[in-house]
């Protein structure tokens, strides 16, 4: 056992909780729940009450996976307001040699002047930095200076969207070890050299709302948020039938194509309607009904990313959890064709509605790296009591993701 990393994304649908141990290099999974959430809409605690309990009951759940208790958490915040700006100072090196915390001290000065009233600091993303004034470079760690100019992105967001997050992951009796912002989150999730080369976005399907994250030359620069999502698409069903939200979830997700092509008249699902009436629905017809409201999210998505940026979007990624539909690749391509399904391949989680939980603990391992940091939120003694994670395939994709970052 080396490091073990506990995440939690608080959903309008569902809580998710992630655990993974990085361990000889590589991050493998540990624990993956989903429990359904009270008290939260459109990513915002409306009820603290109601999502207390969901929060708690995730996290009982994947602590009995475990065997052992989660004291520490990493969490989301909410996707609303989030604000991005570049931030630059500089500072005397402490010492010799230019350290993490001497990276860090570059630009506090410029975090300091550019922070709002209003707002709350959630993470700085360094970019370049210049020694004794001469040169630039990304990564002055362990270089000698004396002195360090340091240039950052700062993401901030509203002080109550912070302070609410952070207040129910503490009344659960967790302590925080940090906030994420979901943007910077789904980027480290599926990061790839597309993202470096000009304008690129990704688009996350939530249940209530979607939202659109666009970055430049890999670093976000805008988030918006449309209000559509999957319950859009389940509730088009239920009117259609008039059967449960329970049943049309699960046409959705298990029965029904992004694909009319690939669906058929003769496959068939049964249910009971509010009367109480056994309907028969046709796998080609509610196809057709999804796939229409699919196209409303897509063409709307589309539209707004547009709108964000006067430049061409080369590279589109896109996740939550609707991606995993059937056939929703294929839909996506004639809609958008630079786009793509992002595709989670860590063994014990297939399902794109992770990907913001596991994008907090690779931007976490990102940064305790690039500051020099070495640091477990689980306890040896809680680490001795997991299982050994030596039987677990090596090839899986996150894998080799952080075999760049933590090379040995």
């Amino acid at each position: 056992m080396e490091h073990v990393y506990a995440s939690v994304d608080i959903g309008s649908d569902s809580i998710k909780v992630t655990v993974c141990e990085l361990y000889r290099g590589h991050l493998y999974l540990l624990a993956a729940t989903s429990v359904p959430s009270k008290g939260v809409k459109k990513g915002l605690i409306t009820e603290p009450k109601g999502a207390k309990e969901s929060i708690s009951k995730a996290i009982r759940k994947t602590e009995e996976m475990l065997g052992v208790k989660i004291k520490k958490v990493l969490v989301s915040i909410p996707n609303h307001f989030l604000n991005y700006k570049f931030v630059s100072g500089k500072c005397d090196v402490k010492g010799d040699i230019i350290s993490g915390a001497d990276m860090a001290n570059s630009y506090r000065d410029g975090i300091k002047k550019s922070i709002l009233p209003n707002e709350e600091f959630v993470t700085a993303i360094p970019t370049v930095f210049k020694i004794d004034g001469k040169g630039i470079v990304k990564d002055p760690k362990k270089l000698p200076g004396s002195t360090l100019e340091g240039r950052a992105l700062m993401v901030t967001s509203p002080k109550k969207n912070v302070y609410s997050t952070a207040g129910i992951i503490e009344e659960v009796g967790l302590e925080l070890t940090d906030i994420c912002a979901p943007s910077v989150s789904d980027l480290n999730m599926f990061k790839n050299e597309k993202f470096q080369r000009g304008i690129s976005a990704i688009i996350n399907i939530g249940s209530d709302m979607t939202s659109l994250h666009l970055y430049n030359k890999g670093l976000p620069a805008a988030t918006k948020i449309i209000g559509l999502g999957g319950k859009d698409i389940d509730k088009e069903l239920c009117y259609k039938y008039r059967i449960s939200l329970g049943d049309a979830r699960k046409i959705k997700e298990k029965f029904a194509s992004a694909n009319i092509n690939a669906s058929s008249n003769h496959e068939i699902y049964e249910a009971k309607n509010i009367e109480g009436k056994t309907v028969k629905i046709s796998q080609k017809k509610a196809s057709k009904i999804i796939i229409k409201k699919l196209e409303e999210i897509l063409e709307c998505s589309k539209n707004e990313l547009e709108d964000l940026t006067n430049k061409p979007i080369l590279y589109i990624m896109v996740t939550g959890g609707v991606s995993n539909m059937a056939d929703f690749n294929y839909l996506l391509k004639q809609i958008m064709p630079m786009a793509r399904v992002g595709k989670i391949e860590l063994v014990g989680v297939r399902d794109n509605k992770y990907s913001t939980a596991l994008g907090n603990i690779i931007y976490y391992l990102e940064m305790l790296k690039l500051n020099g940091k070495n640091y477990s939120m689980f306890s040896e003694d809680d680490m001795d009591r997991l299982s050994s994670p030596t039987s677990l395939n090596e090839n899986t994709v996150l894998g080799k993701v952080f075999s760049y970052f933590f090379d040995e």
